[in-house]
């Protein structure tokens, strides 16, 4: 079993290798098409890439994210005692821009409370690695997405000049994201929200941005106030076994209760999708709405959207309580 161990752990370091290297090809005609396109000299942006730095562990964080694990094991992560307590403290500390982003936006606070504690515990893990290396070592050592994250490497070069950002220094994920909401260069530049509406939006240090900016996500992707979620529902043994990966609701519940899926109290009109999850134990059905399904437009694994959802259920609990 040692021998296999380590057979395995050196075809994983052969891989790493393989992947970690700046495929330099890239980075050239990186540089010439974003100088043609953006107008900008070839020499500042071979500057601004010769400053960043290929940082291997990225690759290696990258191919193994957390939502590839059970859905236990997710939840044990996210759905701590104490992460429930500093969201009711994040809550009562910012209630006042939380109450009017809420009602301005329809966007339910707890919601907006455990998407912060979800991503970066209500700003205090915001990442930390520069914004720049981890874009630039994806880019052009990641082969498998280097078309996203490239595009992302331009975003954020233009983000760091509309938005004031520190191009060589901002910190954000081992994926590029940043601030309190984890967004993306993209993401940022097309959702990103000034909560006193001045020009700049600061999602790094300004957390009533942060706020402002989540739930005009959620809104911008059609986030219905008072709308379910997901409810649990139960698999009888004679259910016929349905594509659980697809998230988006397009078939309603009489449809799911009449291939074996229960559930009681519902209105059999509504269109839901079924989410099957890995508690290691058995596996759990759920009914997932609409509302659901926005969670997932902010990351697209069932597991977050429920670990989101799950959150802010405790926290308005304990807040109420």
């Amino acid at each position: 079993m040692k021998r296999i161990s380590c057979f395995i752990i050196c075809l994983w370091v052969m891989y790493l290798k393989i992947l970690g290297q700046i495929d330099e090809n890239k980075v050239s005609n990186f540089i010439l098409n974003y100088s043609k396109t953006n107008g900008i000299k070839v020499e500042d942006i071979k500057l601004i890439l010769d400053s960043a730095k290929f940082i291997p562990e990225i690759i290696e964080s990258v191919t193994r994210p957390a939502e590839s694990i059970s859905w236990k094991r997710y939840r044990n992560i996210f759905l701590t005692n104490e992460r429930i307590s500093k969201g009711v403290t994040f809550w009562n500390d910012h209630e006042s821009t939380l109450n009017v982003v809420s009602n301005n936006s329809g966007v339910e606070i707890e919601y907006l409370v455990a998407i912060l504690g979800v991503e970066t515990y209500y700003g205090e893990k915001k990442g930390g690695y520069k914004v720049l290396d981890a874009l630039y070592t994806l880019a052009f050592a990641y082969p498998k997405r280097s078309s996203f994250f490239t595009k992302e490497l331009g975003e954020f070069i233009k983000l760091s000049n509309s938005q004031n950002i520190d191009l060589y220094n901002a910190e954000g994920s081992y994926a590029g994201a940043i601030g309190y909401c984890q967004f993306m260069p993209s993401s940022y530049s097309a959702y990103a929200k000034s909560y006193d509406e001045s020009k700049g939006c600061d999602l790094v240090n300004n957390v009533d941005d942060a706020i402002m900016s989540a739930a005009n996500y959620l809104k911008v992707h059609n986030w219905k106030n008072g709308g379910k979620v997901a409810i649990q529902a139960h698999k009888v043994n004679s259910a016929i076994n349905l594509n659980t990966n697809y998230i988006k609701p397009k078939n309603t519940i009489q449809y799911f209760m009449e291939r074996g899926y229960q559930v009681e109290g519902q209105s059999m009109s509504d269109l839901v999708s079924i989410i099957e999850l890995d508690n290691e134990i058995a596996k759990e059905y759920w009914m997932g709405f609409s509302n659901f399904y926005v969670l997932t437009r902010y990351n697209h694994s069932p597991l977050y959207a429920m670990a989101v959802h799950q959150l802010a259920q405790e926290i308005r609990m304990l807040k109420l309580n």
